[in-house]
C-alpha cells in the first residue's frame, strides 16, 4: 500500500460526493505495501481505505471487489467494499480505477502468537469452504508462467549463486501446473500486513487484490511462510502446527495435497523472492513507496530447500 498517484484534498472532497459517507475530515497516504496507491480516509460517517489501482485495469477489478463483498457477507472477518450512490463498487479518481473499503479496527502483527496463527488457519479454511460457491475464475497473475518469465528477466541481473537457485527451483517446480490439487478462489497474499488483529481476535483479512483461482494449499503456503517463521527463515513448529491443525479441523487435506506440499511451499517462497528481486531491480516511482527485502524471502526459500522434513504437513 504505497502512494504513486497523489490525490489532492479538493479532488477527494468532490469524489466523496458520489457516496453517502458524510463530509471529509482527514486523509493520509499509506506507506506499507507495494502495488497500489492507498489512503486512509476519515469522514463524518466513519473510517475507510481508498485504493487507486496502478496496474489492474477497470475490467479486471469486479473479480476482486465481488470476492471481498462475498467474503464479508459469508462470516469470514474481512473489509466490506463500499458502494456509491448508484450501487457501484468501482469508481474512477485522478484517472485511475478506485475503490473504497471500510477501515477495520486492529493492526497488523509483528510477532504472531500461536493463538493468532490458529485463528488465521481457521479463517482461511472458512474462506476456502465458502469460495467454492463463487462461480468466477482468474489465473494466478504470479503463477508458474509468471515465475518462468520473471526468472528469465532476473537471472542476468543477480549474482551467480542466486541465478543457480532460480534455475534449480524452476526445474524442481516444473510440474506445478499439472499436480491436479483442489483449487478455488484464494487470497494468495495473506502476509501479516494483510490481516488485522485486536489482541487475539481477528478483525479481518484485507487486500484481496492478488486473489485468484489456484491450489488451496498454495494459499496456506504463502501464509505460513510469513506467519510461522523464525528470524532465520525456518518454520516455528508450534505456530505452524497450530495453523495447520486449525485449518484441517474445517477442511482436511487430501493425500495428494500432503504428497505435493514440498513443491507448493517452495513455489510460494520462490514467487515472493522473485517479486522482491524484481522490485529492487525495477523500482516504481512514487511519492511514498515501500520495497521489501528480497534476502528475507530468500532465507525462507533456502530453509524450505535445505530442511524439507521440518515443514511437512501433519
Amino acid at each position: 500500500m504505497s502512494v504513486y498517484t497523489v490525490v489532492e484534498r479538493a479532488q477527494l472532497i468532490h469524489h466523496l460526493k458520489n457516496y453517502s459517507l458524510g463530509e471529509l475530515v482527514s486523509y493520509q497516504g499509506i506507506s506499507s505495501g507495494i502495488e497500489n496507491t492507498n489512503y486512509f480516509v476519515s469522514t463524518t460517517e466513519g473510517d475507510y481505505v481508498l485504493t487507486l489501482f496502478e496496474e489492474l485495469k477497470a475490467e479486471e477489478l469486479p473479480y476482486f471487489l465481488n470476492i471481498m463483498a462475498f467474503v464479508a457477507d459469508n462470516g469470514v472477518p474481512s473489509a466490506q467494499p463500499i458502494r456509491d450512490k448508484e450501487g457501484q463498487l468501482l469508481s474512477t479518481l485522478n484517472g485511475k480505477p478506485a475503490a473504497l473499503v471500510e477501515r477495520l479496527a486492529g493492526s497488523d502483527v509483528e510477532q504472531p502468537t500461536t493463538t493468532q496463527c490458529a485463528v488465521l488457519g481457521k479463517s482461511m479454511a472458512q474462506f476456502h469452504q465458502a469460495s467454492v460457491r463463487l462461480d468466477i475464475s482468474r489465473e494466478n497473475s504470479r503463477g508458474a508462467n509468471w515465475r518462468q518469465q520473471a526468472s528469465e528477466l532476473l537471472i542476468p541481473l543477480v549474482d551467480q549463486h542466486s541465478a543457480d537457485i532460480i534455475r534449480d527451483e524452476l526445474a524442481f517446480q516444473a510440474e506445478y501446473s499439472q499436480l491436479g490439487l483442489p483449487k478455488s478462489v484464494i487470497h494468495a497474499d495473506l502476509f501479516r500486513d494483510n490481516a488485522l488483529f485486536s489482541g487475539e481476535q481477528l478483525s479481518g483479512i484485507i487486500d484481496f487484490y492478488y486473489a485468484c483461482n489456484d491450489y488451496l494449499t498454495y494459499d496456506i503456503a504463502v501464509a505460513v511462510n510469513d506467519w510461522c517463521i523464525e528470524n532465520d527463515g525456518s518454520l516455528n513448529k508450534e505456530r505452524f502446527d497450530a495453523f495447520i491443525q486449525a485449518y484441517q479441523a474445517i477442511r482436511p487435506f487430501t493425500p495428494e495435497e500432503v504428497q505435493h506440499w514440498p513443491i507448493i511451499i517452495r513455489a510460494a517462497a520462490f514467487r515472493f523472492w522473485l517479486s522482491r528481486l524484481r522490485d529492487v531491480h525495477f523500482p516504481k516511482a512514487g511519492e511514498i513507496t515501500h520495497i521489501k527485502d528480497p534476502e528475507a524471502m530468500k532465507s525462507i526459500l533456502m530453509s524450505r530447500r535445505n530442511a524439507p522434513d521440518n515443514c511437512r504437513l501433519n
